[in-house]
């Protein structure tokens, strides 16, 4: 078994490096389906390998989806044809790429590893990516799937995890984006990603030898969202200056945490 793992994990690394992330895949589902506890490394390799090949369909769909807009606005009705035809395919490949790694999480990674965020996190990604195109039962039954991930990982990060770690973050930007993006609720998102602010400025001290190029970026992209979604629903009544005051609070946080963490590191020279 050992072996075979080692020979694997080389075969991933020597695809990644060629830019054969299919293959790259399947050499890491191997070594999933052996059922043990995967390193740093390995879960890495896991994560970038269908990462990669599931973001390249995700962005020819958006594309061809903005294409699709043009044509339509064009009343070009046989051109439109055309590109919903080329989608259907696309969307196919994103929904096999996406029950394939679902499969491999439900049946090897979840159950041969504790550390449930790091595999719930991914599954509540992928059932969004199926959200994503998909429309009535479907859309339905692919977005309670995605919500009861991200609880689940949301329920473990918070016992497990420090507010400032990078995937507790990640889990955050992640969750955030599917409230808005699928379930329709700006409120949640907003809501969601102030609080991960908040709470990751209120653990500072114990940042540590944390990452902190990691930390800042995904903080900087959940106060741009916080930014955008409060900008979108600006212009309610009652709630515009409620969620713009949540903005500005996010803002302040940010400063506030880029400044702490340049003085942490100016002390250690």
């Amino acid at each position: 078994m050992e072996k075979d793992r080692e020979k694997q994990i080389y075969l991933a690394k020597l695809s990644e490096q060629t830019g054969r992330y299919d293959e790259m895949v399947e050499a890491m589902k191997k070594v999933a389906e052996l059922d043990v506890e995967l390193t740093l490394e390995e879960r890495n390799l896991v994560s970038v390998g269908y990462r990669t090949v599931i973001g390249a369909k995700r962005n020819f769909w958006r594309t061809l989806s903005s294409v699709e807009h043009k044509e339509w606005s064009k009343e070009n009705e046989e051109n439109v044809k055309r590109i919903k035809n080329y989608c259907k395919r696309v969307e196919d490949e994103i929904a096999k790429v996406c029950n394939d790694i679902l499969s491999v999480i439900d049946k090897h990674l979840l159950s041969s590893s504790h550390r449930l965020p790091l595999w719930n996190l991914p599954k509540g990604d992928y059932y969004r990516y199926l959200a994503e195109f998909s429309s009535g039962a479907e859309r339905k039954e692919a977005g309670d799937q995605s919500l009861e991930a991200y609880k689940a990982a949301v329920a473990a990060a918070e016992t497990g995890l420090a507010p400032t770690h990078p995937l507790r973050l990640g889990l955050a930007l992640n969750f955030s984006v599917f409230y808005h993006e699928i379930l329709n609720s700006p409120e949640s998102a907003i809501q969601l990603t102030k609080q991960a602010l908040d709470d990751a400025i209120a653990e500072l001290d114990s940042l540590n030898e944390q990452p902190y190029k990691d930390i800042t970026r995904i903080m900087q992209k959940l106060s741009d969202n916080l930014a955008l979604w409060t900008a979108e629903t600006a212009d309610l009544p009652e709630e515009g200056g409620n969620l713009l005051f949540l903005t500005l609070n996010g803002f302040v946080s940010v400063i506030l945490f880029y400044l702490r963490s340049f003085l942490m590191m100016f002390s250690d020279h």
